[in-house]
């Protein structure tokens, strides 16, 4: 029935333990044997979704009018400032992505300071160095400046407000970085300017003392120091009674530059990690019932072959898990029912195969011949079924990622990689336990063996 079944018994064998040890653990470790040093690790702990351990999920929208064309590149570029801002807040495991031509979906699993993400990634983060005179504004005030990131001009303010001259944005800042002031009571954001804009700092300082130079983000102003001296050196501070994480919030913004699109956020979902936890073990109790009463019936059905198929399927579920968490693939809801749904493709597999098998057997041939033409007839069919799946699941991954819609991508990437290691499963695994089986218990009472 099979030639090299030792070697088959030893790589299933193999993948099996390296499967058990990656889901059995959090942290993969190899020793070097002469100095105990770590020649290899990673870690495998399993990411869940923001549907199973709670978090935020937000999506924003470009805050310029419908009939307004919104370039692409623009939008690629809102995403990455975005991803750049949430991730040096310390929020992991995020995902930023584009859904559609002016939309962005931001998901933050485990997040629970959402206030500060939401005012991060909102903020346009337009920095300028303002010009004001002899006034010093209060903080919080909003300014009207001649700058434009159009380059078209700035027209003066119907109320009769005054327009005040920008004499350099954010984008001339080469290193922004979160300090103390001399006394150690106030945290300030200090800052170093680029060539260009260490000369034009310069210049506006030096025929500016006694001046009051304003500091305004998104049109607000953060504060207003009087320029005390010429600051030639393309360094300065930014105060504004900062808290430590106000601080950060601010540095970062400035960092990693002003959004290209003005976006506003739309709708948001707080999901608590209660209702996470809950929908996480309600998942796990109806996975498992499913699976006794599937293997219930395997069993009572097909008898020899039910059990060989059920013990197929708990090694496709372990190697299906491992695989989830070697390659840090983000577990959800939507991608926990992929993962049921393609262990129904790895039984219908077994069940193809095992109709097979019975019919040769009431056509009279042999236990080793029926093995094998059970398996050779029924992979038409099996290629045919889990190849059109694959395709689905392909199709499905393009229509998450162009739209952003992250459950429909959940789902056919966990599809498309259960249906792909269940049909390792169904033809590696199932025939060689299969064999090992008939080959130990040499059943001759087909009727009571395999139910026919």
């Amino acid at each position: 029935m099979i030639r090299n079944l030792t070697n088959r018994i030893a790589i299933i064998a193999l993948i099996l333990a390296f499967a058990l040890w990656v889901d059995l653990s959090n942290d993969i470790e190899i020793l070097n044997p002469v100095n105990n040093q770590a020649l290899f690790s990673r870690n495998v702990e399993p990411r869940l979704g923001l549907d199973l351990q709670g978090g935020l999920q937000v999506l924003l929208e470009a805050d310029i009018p419908a009939s307004q064309q919104v370039d692409s590149q623009a939008m690629e570029i809102a995403r990455d400032i975005v991803q750049q801002r949430t991730d040096a807040l310390g929020v992991n495991e995020n995902v930023i992505q584009i859904a559609g031509d002016r939309r962005i979906v931001g998901e933050f699993p485990g997040l629970e300071d959402t206030e500060s993400v939401l005012a991060t990634i909102q903020q346009t983060g337009l920095l300028e160095f303002v010009d004001t005179g002899d006034y010093s504004p209060e903080e919080g005030t909003i300014l009207n400046t001649d700058y434009s990131p159009t380059g078209e001009p700035v027209e003066l303010p119907e109320s009769g407000e005054v327009l005040y001259h920008t004499i350099m944005t954010g984008s001339e800042l080469d290193a922004v970085t979160v300090g103390q002031d001399q006394l150690a009571t106030n945290y300030v954001i200090n800052f170093r300017l680029k060539s260009e804009g260490a000369r034009i700092f310069g210049d506006h300082t030096s025929a500016n003392v006694g001046k009051f130079l304003t500091i305004v983000l998104d049109k607000q102003v953060i504060s207003s120091p009087r320029i005390e001296s010429a600051i030639t050196g393309g360094e300065g501070t930014i105060t504004g009674g900062f808290t430590f994480e106000s601080a950060n919030a601010f540095a970062v913004q400035l960092r990693y530059g002003s959004l290209p699109v003005p976006l506003k956020i739309v709708e948001t979902r707080i999901i608590g990690p209660t209702l996470g936890a809950d929908s996480l073990n309600k998942s796990l109790r109806a996975g498992l019932i499913g699976m006794v009463i599937v293997a219930m019936f395997m069993i009572l059905y097909y008898r020899l072959p039910g059990i060989v198929a059920v013990l197929s399927i708990l090694i496709y579920a372990a190697i299906a898990f491992a695989v989830f968490k070697w390659f840090h693939f983000t577990l959800t809801l939507p991608g926990i029912a992929g993962f049921l749904l393609s262990t129904g493709a790895a039984l219908d597999a077994n069940i193809l195969i095992f109709e097979r098998m019975k019919e040769e057997l009431r056509n009279g041939r042999n236990l080793a011949q029926a093995v094998d033409q059970g398996w050779t007839r029924a992979w038409s069919s099996i290629r045919d079924s889990n190849l059109a799946a694959i395709i689905t699941s392909l199709i499905l991954f393009w229509f998450g990622s162009t739209f952003g819609a992250t459950i429909v991508k959940g789902f056919s990437l966990t599809l498309a990689l259960g249906v792909g290691i269940s049909l390792f499963t169904a033809i590696y695994v199932t025939r060689t336990l299969l064999v090992i089986f008939l080959q130990g218990f040499k059943p001759k009472n087909y009727d009571l063996w395999f139910g026919i």
